[in-house]
């Protein structure tokens, strides 16, 4: 078995700008993410949040350190906004170090967020 640093995808919507909602949103997705790839903490190599311009009352990345993610390094920006793009989504791009290959890993696409990867679905 070779270890890679895989890219792993997911997004969620929520139903308004509530830093709550957005943090509550935002645990749900990576808890989800780390779960159905089998990820421990230790082997996450970063995580890349982006949130659509109608959300802004917390940094996304918050939710990771109140799970305890303490030493993963976060970034957090906006995601470019187009006329016909999702609205109210938080996405993230979650590096880790693992054994899978590309084909393995599972992206997660929550809620309305469902529909930006059609493709994934099973």
């Amino acid at each position: 078995m070779e270890w890679k640093c895989r890219g792993i995808r997911g997004a969620i919507t929520v139903e308004h700008n509530d830093g709550q909602e957005i943090l509550s949103a935002t645990k749900e997705l990576l808890l989800r993410i780390v779960e159905e790839n089998h990820v421990p903490v230790e082997e996450i190599v970063s995580i890349y949040f982006s949130t659509t311009d109608d959300l802004d009352q917390v940094f996304p990345a918050l939710a990771a350190r109140q799970l305890g993610w303490c030493y993963v390094p976060m970034l957090c920006s906006n995601e470019i906004a187009t006329p016909t793009g999702l609205k109210k989504c938080i996405r993230i791009l979650m590096h880790v170090n693992t054994t899978k290959s590309q084909k393995e890993i599972k992206h997660i696409y929550l809620r309305e967020a469902k529909t930006l990867r059609p493709d994934l679905e099973k």
